[in-house]
């Protein structure tokens, strides 16, 4: 879980300039852990948090290469797959949808959850349709 909140940092070194305090983690040994890391490697831990997601964002590009659809078999089969995920997110979104109380059916949620399933089952009917 990440908490934002405003906070005036006053060290000399900066200023007194206003920054975003993350709250890494509720486990206070984890949070304690990761500060005292960050104190012995003599860094910050706003620059260790970006480096890990630099180093996360580029693993997760170059990890997985675009399949080869090269073929109509190759291609029918992404689609299948791509209708599959589309199925399942569409049930999760109308598990979401009919969990909302019934005194919120009427509300802005309940109606872009509506919204969401019905066009992820046109989705859903436009790519079953070439099979």
């Amino acid at each position: 879980m990440i908490e934002e909140s405003a906070a005036t940092q006053t060290s000399s070194q900066t200023g007194n300039r206003r920054y975003k305090q993350l709250k890494i983690s509720v486990d206070p040994a984890i949070a304690s852990a990761f500060k005292e890391a960050c104190a012995a490697s003599n860094t910050s831990m706003a620059a260790e948090l970006t480096q890990y997601m630099a180093n996360f964002s580029n693993s997760e590009v170059t990890r997985k290469p675009l399949p080869d659809l090269s073929t109509r078999r190759k291609r029918g089969v992404a689609i299948q797959a791509a209708a599959r995920n589309l199925r399942q997110i569409r049930d999760f979104e109308e598990q979401y949808r009919d969990r909302i109380p019934e005194n919120l059916q009427g509300s802005s949620f309940y109606e872009r959850a509506d919204e969401r399933v019905s066009k992820l089952d046109d989705a859903i009917d436009i790519l079953d349709s070439d099979e």
